[in-house]
Formats: structure tokens, sequence, C-alpha cells
């Protein structure tokens, strides 16, 4: 059974979607602060985090940082803020998903199954550790290192790193990326596509030389 931590201080918020997610089978731990919440991610293996921004204690942003130093657990945001800056450097600090207020309980659920479904997928082709040049996965703990150092990836960041493991060789295009990743329909999410390759790149730069290569007018591969 799933277990989702609820950060969300706004308590009819909190207890609909608690109360919603229970109905569907997931287990669920509450918490109405960022330093609540952060106790619980040490006490218990949770699985997925509904992050509210405006927290007490500790805000959302803060936590979301923290939790990215050591985790790749899916983080979706859910806040009142809709402009597109504040979701691109949301989506740019490490969460997986961002939805806004109000938002449809059905949407929740399915957006919810798709971030669980990424974060335990393993390919079918690759039932053994990946191994390339000096990059190192671990496919059971889905550990990433880099001559022998650990870089922490988000859930999109490591679900595209694995598809561009998959066929150093091959361009794919932002089309592919999306669709592949995403599993969803390509719709002008060129920035989206863009940005998580971007981050991907500084990650693995940070350690080693630069291993995405980009293929202008086309898309990307491993080099």
């Amino acid at each position: 059974m799933k277990k989702i931590l609820i950060m969300e201080d706004d308590v009819t918020i909190h207890s609909l979607m608690k109360e919603t997610l229970e109905m569907h089978g997931y287990t669920t731990f509450s918490a109405y602060s960022g330093t609540e919440g952060k106790l619980l991610m040490d006490q218990h293996t949770i699985d997925l985090v509904l992050l509210d921004l405006m927290l007490p204690g500790m805000h959302g942003e803060e936590f979301l940082q923290e939790q990215r130093q050591y985790s790749s657990i899916p983080v979706m945001v859910i806040s009142a803020k809709t402009d597109q800056h504040s979701k691109l450097e949301l989506l740019t600090s490490g969460a997986d998903d961002y939805m806004t207020k109000p938002f449809d309980l059905k949407e929740l659920l399915a957006r919810i199954d798709i971030q669980l479904r990424h974060a335990t997928k393993v390919p079918v082709e690759a039932k053994k550790d990946i191994q390339y040049k000096n990059i190192y996965v671990d496919l059971d703990t889905r550990e990433v290192k880099i001559n022998g150092l650990s870089i922490h990836l988000t859930g999109r960041e490591y679900e595209i790193l694995l598809l561009l493991l998959g066929n150093p060789q091959k361009v794919y295009s932002r089309a592919n990326i999306y669709e592949s990743v995403w599993k969803e329909p390509y719709f002008n999410s060129d920035k989206t596509v863009n940005m998580h390759i971007s981050n991907l790149r500084s990650k693995l730069h940070e350690v080693d030389s630069n291993y995405i290569k980009t293929v202008w007018g086309i898309g990307f591969k491993f080099d």
C-alpha cells in the first residue's frame, strides 16, 4: 500500500485530500507545517508528497530544496500560485508536478498514479544495473553514481536519464522524451523538456564532463 504525505495547513483541503486518498487505498500521513512534514519524512518510508507552499514553520520551497539534497521521492506541489514563473521555478527546484488550487480530485488521483508508476517503473529490457562510461545506475535503489559519487535526481530527471541510456546513440526529439517520460501527448512542451534536460545536464556536469549532447533542430542524445 503506497504511503502519501499530505503537507497542507488548510484543514478543509487537507481533510478532503486525506479522505479521497484513503478511499482509493492509499495510506496517508498528515502534516500541517513544514517542520512536521520533515519529521514525518524522517520517521516513515514515504512514496509521494503532496506539498503546499505557504506552510508555517518551514515554507514549501525550503522543504523541497532540503529534500532534493538527498531524496528523489516524487513531490507534487499544490498551490494557489498560478503564474507560469512560479510553476517553472518550482519544477526547476525539483518538483515533479504542479497543480493549482482549486483542483479536481479525479485529476489529482490520476496525477498521483502517474507519479507513483514512474517512481517504481523498471524498464523491461534492463533487469540488471546500468553501466555507461563513468555512469552507474542501481535499478533497485534508483541510485545514480558518476565516478563513484552519488548524484541526486528528481523522478523526471531519473526517467530521462534511463531513456537516454537505453540507447546512447539515438537522438531523441523533445516529443519522444515528453511522451516517453510524462506518458502524455506532446503539446507545446519544449520549455518543460528543455528545463529538465538542463537540470539533468548540470547535475551530471558537476561531477564529470557533459554527457548530453544537443542535436540542433532535432533533440538530444548521449555523447
